[in-house]
């Protein structure tokens, strides 16, 4: 298997291992927004090799809603209750 395909079907997976796990709702979930930042490296990887730059403007997009995400399941919790919004 060749470079290309390594990073489409990891992309592919990391990507569907992500909305998997967001999807169950339950204390592990925050770890897909960890799967989202490497499926989006994978295809950002993937659009490069194949000069797909709309690709790559998409997951660019991707990558800061999925670190924005992956912030607040790390800090959030990490608040004491009388400083989160309501």
């Amino acid at each position: 298997m060749t470079w290309l395909g390594i990073f489409e079907w990891l992309g592919a997976l990391l990507g569907l291992a992500g909305a998997a796990l967001l999807a169950a709702n339950h204390r592990l979930s925050g770890w897909g927004f960890l799967a989202f930042l490497l499926s989006n490296g994978c295809w950002i990887a993937y659009a490069l090799m194949t000069s797909a730059y709309g690709l790559i403007a998409m997951q660019a997009g991707y990558i800061v809603i999925s670190a924005i995400g992956l912030c607040r399941w790390l800090l959030i919790p990490a608040l004491p209750a009388s400083s989160r919004r309501k």
